[in-house]
């Protein structure tokens, strides 16, 4: 503990900024929405101290605006990677014996940094890169990646307080050290502040990571960097590396020294990182911790004692708040016959009401989706959708890629529950509705908890209290995040913190003690003031 026991400022989340017009908030991040998008960023490889342009770049541009340029990012070959590696393992050696709050100090600042003189910024980037509305990018890249790092140093000093009992006899202590070796941060594009925290997360209890942020998240990536490096955080704590992901994962898990990883994207690629693990174990020197949150096939389930216009609203926000592109998104739902035609008029009339284009026109609800691939897959099933006749498209159902990756958001209704679409994570505005008998609620329940591999979110709204009772108790392992009367997404750090399991996960909860708790390896220490002197016990008189 060094020369004090230290209390950490008290954690509080991030005040949401309202960006209504006539706010300076508003004037203030358009203007450098404007300045980022007409001008161009090099991102460099982070090595140590080291700013590395390898020459062999990619394009960085809009997901609203595919044929403008806004940046470039160079990408790494094998020894780069080998080269994080070797000089994180050497940054260890003075970072893990750092007193704990100086760790704390840097990314307390970061923090700072991020509320104040970098939130546009970091809206900006998250915005034009990733294609999210102003609201989006303020509740993920300005306040939850703040929420992140406040509350895990406030985590952090709870995890050191609590210590084992000790008596006359002999002083017991317990320090949580950071693990033997390094730690490997994947993250995905859709939240800026799942990119920050993974590597920072691990960071702060005294491990050094290597870190490959998405290649669709490359602008907002190279913000975190920025302000790492201005909140003090030493050369070579994380490094940011960027290329061919299966050769960037191959040549870390190769690396006697690799000690865990910290992960958010797909389950195949997660299963993947899985089994690599495992024909590597007798390779390594301890046991990887392997961390991941991945995929989600999230549901609402309606109660025929719903309020229709609370049902459609937690639709409308549920399925296609950031184009449905988060984990959490509700991308199936079942509604009971009774409310049915209410509940269908006041979402289709919602979903008229949506603006789609840029994020820099504020009045726009919708933009665009991340990427080529992911526009022609949603494109895929909706045309396939259009063919099936167990399948009906209420809304939407249109898509244009000439000058961005937009899909109209689209409610499909089906007469099957295990539809295509019901089963099937499609990670955009698509959402599948399965409409049941009301005397059928409970069999729908145990359909709902059946249809899917995951169980990440889902939520129940209903007015009846035996019937949410009934849903929580059936629903308990199909979602790790459940809400009742509210949708299935908006996890707040410090509060709702955040993992599911089944294929959705390791359900290790972001945004609580609980995932730090991983990235430390327990050390015992009993100290006995007066040993024994001869090895007879009483019972031997």
């Amino acid at each position: 503990m060094g020369k004090g026991f230290f209390q950490v400022p008290p954690a509080v989340n991030e005040p949401i900024k309202s960006y209504a017009p006539g706010t300076p908030e508003r004037a203030s991040v358009l203007e450098t929405y404007k300045k980022l998008y007409n001008s161009k960023v090099e991102i460099p490889l982070y090595i140590g101290g080291k700013e590395i342009k390898t020459g062999h770049t990619k394009s960085i541009r809009p997901p609203h605006d595919h044929q403008k340029e806004v940046g470039t990012y160079h990408t790494a070959e094998k020894q780069h990677v080998e080269d994080a590696i070797s000089t994180a393992l050497e940054a260890r050696k003075k970072w893990a014996k750092l007193p704990w709050e100086q760790r704390a100090a840097v990314f307390l600042k970061a923090a700072d940094l991020i509320a104040g003189p970098y939130r546009d910024k970091m809206n900006a980037s998250t915005m034009i890169g990733q294609s999210k509305n102003i609201f989006q990018a303020e509740i993920d890249s300005a306040c939850e990646i703040v929420d992140f790092l406040r509350f895990n140093v406030e985590y952090m000093s709870q995890i050191y307080e609590e210590q084992p009992e000790s008596d006359a006899q002999a002083w017991n202590r317990v320090e949580h050290r950071p693990l033997e070796g390094f730690v490997y941060a994947i993250t995905p594009f859709n939240f800026t502040a799942i990119a920050g925290n993974l590597p920072s997360s691990a960071a702060l209890m005294g491990n050094v990571a290597v870190w490959k942020p998405s290649d669709s998240q490359m602008y907002s990536a190279q913000v975190i960097m920025e302000v790492f490096k201005e909140a003090g955080l030493p050369d070579g704590v994380i490094n940011m590396i960027i290329g061919d992901p299966e050769m960037i994962t191959d040549t870390v898990l190769a690396s006697p020294d690799f000690a865990g990883v910290h992960f958010t994207g797909s389950t195949n690629v997660f299963k993947g990182i899985w089994a690599k693990i495992g024909q590597n174990i007798h390779n390594y020197k301890t046991y990887p911790r392997i961390v991941g949150e991945t995929g989600g096939k999230d549901f609402i389930v309606a109660h025929n004692s719903a309020s229709p216009k609370v049902v459609s609203t937690a639709l409308a926000r549920g399925a296609f708040e950031f184009q449905g592109q988060k984990c959490s998104a509700a991308s199936r739902s079942y509604i009971p016959k009774s409310i049915w035609p209410e509940v269908k008029d006041l979402l289709v009339e919602d979903i008229k009401s949506f603006k789609i284009g840029s994020p820099e026109n504020m009045e726009n609800f919708i933009n665009a989706v991340i990427h080529e691939a992911s526009f022609d897959k949603l494109a895929k099933y909706i045309d396939q959708a259009k063919e099936d006749k167990d399948a009906e498209i209420i809304a939407g159902g249109n898509y244009d890629k000439s000058k961005g990756w937009f899909v109209e958001p689209t409610v499909i209704v089906t007469t099957d529950p295990k539809y295509t679409t019901m089963v099937t994570e499609l990670f955009g505005p698509v959402l599948t509705i399965y409409v049941y008998d009301d005397d059928k609620y409970e069999e729908t329940l145990h359909l709902v908890d059946e249809t899917s591999q995951y169980g990440l979110t889902g939520s129940i709204i209903s007015t009846d209290r035996y019937a949410a009772s009934q849903a929580t108790d059936i629903l308990e392992n199909s979602a790790g995040n459940f809400y009742i009367n509210d949708k299935c997404t908006g996890a707040v750090v410090g509060r709702q913190p955040f993992g599911g399991a089944r294929n959705s996960g390791t359900n290790d909860k972001a945004g609580s003690k609980l995932n730090l708790l991983r990235w430390t390896s327990p050390r015992l220490i009993k100290e006995t003031f007066v040993p024994a002197t001869d090895y007879r016990y009483p019972f031997m008189g």
